[in-house]
């Protein structure tokens, strides 16, 4: 606090004197004021050495806080965020959220840490006292609160004590990247992995309750088999990912009846491949009404026409079920003659 004089006129009877004053009490006041206790110089007022100690353990914290900062951003950037890493006592947690909860904490702590030091040990810790006065501010008040501020200023020694300013400075400054930085996750970056899925020529349908591969005597007109790609294990890790975008949905319908000209091109003697993830919401859609070939969302009601390019019929979906183009191999089986040509699943802003 400010040790700047406050004229006697300003003060309350009695606290004109000298620290430690106590006025009596009378018929008119009938409670003493203790005043104020006497000031007691610390040791960093009277010993340079001690201060100059402060002052490199007010540095460090700050020093620790721009470290702790460069780690959260470093953590956020290279741990994988489905890693996960003992931690007695808490067992088994994901490395990516301790990680950036420890770091965030300590650039928090040590910043905090650093200016309570800084100011019980370097600032003055004189105490004054001064009269209430009213919310309008007058010309003389607001010319001693600048006095205050100024003499505040001078006491914090903040342009003295060089390696302080630099170091907060330091602290503050790097410590609003963590915030820049977690708006990364305001926008994922996926490059093209939206755009691709594990669907390449040669690989071969798997049945996904069998897991065998499918011939096209396995499939009669009116069926649903839903399939996914050749070498997809359930124990690998990103296999979740992997099938979200790859799930195909296997309806065989007679060719007469298929209306869209490049699902009969794409197709194998009527077995039709679609995607089996719904282009509203991305849940996985299987109910198939064999009369009508509609294929039908349980999530939304989004309704596709399976005859006729899965084109929308009904609900919210906003485009056309993926087709993924098939064939037969040299052993019979049905094979994906290449990836599918558009983005599976919802719309995203940079489909195209």
């Amino acid at each position: 606090m400010s040790t700047q004089e406050t004229p006697e006129e300003k003060l309350p009877a009695g606290q004109g004197t000298a620290h430690g004053a106590v006025r009596v009490a009378d018929e008119k006041n009938p409670f003493a004021d203790p005043g104020l206790p006497p000031h007691e110089p610390r040791v960093q007022d009277i010993d340079e050495r001690a201060a100059k100690r402060s002052e490199r353990t007010v540095a460090l914290l700050f020093t620790l806080s721009m470290l702790a900062t460069v780690g959260f951003i470093a953590s956020f950037v290279t741990i994988p965020v489905d890693q996960s890493v003992y931690i007695f006592p808490f067992g088994h947690i994901g490395a990516l959220n301790f990680a950036l909860g420890m770091t965030l904490g300590v650039a928090l702590f040590t910043i905090g840490a650093g200016a309570v030091h800084w100011a019980r040990t370097l600032m003055s810790d004189q105490e004054t006292a001064d009269e209430r006065h009213p919310v309008s501010a007058s010309p003389e008040v607001r010319e001693k609160v600048m006095d205050d501020f100024r003499q505040g200023a001078k006491e914090s020694v903040l342009g003295r004590r060089k390696l302080i300013r630099n170091t907060m400075f330091g602290a503050l400054a790097l410590f609003p990247l963590s915030g820049v930085v977690l708006l990364r996750d305001l926008g994922p970056l996926p490059e093209t992995k939206l755009r691709h899925t594990a669907w390449k020529k040669g690989k071969l349908l798997i049945n996904m309750n069998t897991n065998e591969p499918l011939r096209p005597s396995d499939l009669i007109v009116g069926s649903l088999t839903f399939a996914q790609p050749e070498g997809l294990d359930p124990h690998e890790h990103g296999f979740m990912n992997e099938i979200a975008k790859a799930a195909l949905m296997i309806v065989r319908i007679q060719p007469e009846d298929i209306k869209d000209k490049r699902e009969l091109e794409w197709s194998h003697e009527g077995i039709v491949a679609y995607s089996k993830i719904c282009t509203h919401v991305g849940c996985p859609i299987s109910l198939y009404e064999q009369q009508t070939h509609h294929a039908l969302c349980p999530c939304h009601q989004s309704t596709f026409d399976l005859s006729d390019g899965a084109r929308v019929i009904f609900g919210p979906a906003g485009h056309a079920l993926p087709q993924l183009r098939i064939g037969v191999n040299d052993e019979g089986y049905l094979e994906a003659l290449g990836d599918f040509e558009e983005p599976v699943g919802p719309s995203f802003w940079e489909r195209g």
